[in-house]
């Protein structure tokens, strides 16, 4: 059963393997000419000011995240739309307690204030 994935493991190293490289031929080969005016932030052709970092709120992460957490989930709508004719009433019903999770999630992460921007 394991050889199954044997495919699968042999691109997962090739393709780790070949990242490794070209990072390490692109560190050994590649110009060095460092100057002051290349290692200063670009800011859309505008002189920086202040620092290069600076601290952010935790509200863009969250967002961010929570984002990407309820839009992954509504992919799973594409392909239970592809066979519903197939699984009848059985998959209307799963559809509906799945929706039903995301909206007490998204109900609680409301409540919480989470979406709030300030």
């Amino acid at each position: 059963m394991l050889t199954d994935y044997l495919p699968l493991a042999i691109i997962l190293l090739l393709a780790t393997g070949l990242g490794f490289l070209v990072v390490l031929l692109g560190a050994l080969f590649g110009p060095r000419r460092p100057s002051r005016r290349k290692s200063a932030p670009y800011e859309s052709g505008m002189v920086p000011y202040g620092p290069g970092t600076r601290r952010l709120s935790i509200r863009f992460y969250l967002v961010a995240v929570l984002f990407i957490l309820f839009d992954i989930e509504t992919v799973f709508f594409l392909p239970w739309a592809v066979v519903f004719n197939q699984l009848g009433w059985f998959a209307l019903i799963e559809m509906l307690v799945f929706i039903a999770i995301l909206l007490i999630g998204f109900i609680y992460v409301w409540k919480k204030g989470a979406l709030e921007w300030e």
